[in-house]
């Protein structure tokens, strides 16, 4: 398998999955350092919803990739860490301002 990179956004099998979790083959946004996700065997990630989000930043934010299938939002509170296995084609790459955001929006959620 290609190198998993941070800031990448990658399909993911997240089956199964409990009560509020995002399931399904979606998008993930990698947020873990790359030689963590060499090393290690897991990458940690956001998932990715189509679905239009009330709640704004810091809990979800607005991707503006032209290569998602549709208009889509990271739901910063939907952290995961997965397997490499669960996770498949690279799709795009959020822009190094998305990814700051992003950081932004789970250090707000955790009080940091």
């Amino acid at each position: 398998m290609a190198r998993i990179l941070r800031g990448e956004i990658r399909w993911a099998d997240l089956n199964p999955a409990r009560g509020r979790e995002q399931a399904g083959l979606r998008p993930v946004l990698i947020i873990s350092h790359d030689v963590f996700n060499e090393r290690s065997g897991t990458v940690i990630s956001m998932a990715i919803t189509s679905q239009v989000q009330r709640a704004g930043f810091p809990l979800t934010l607005e991707l503006k990739s032209g290569k998602l299938p549709k208009r889509s939002w990271v739901k910063i509170s939907q952290i995961r860490t997965l397997s490499v296995e669960r996770i498949g084609k690279r799709i795009d790459r959020a822009s190094p301002e998305e990814l700051v955001q992003v950081i932004e929006g789970l250090n707000e959620i955790m009080g940091i």
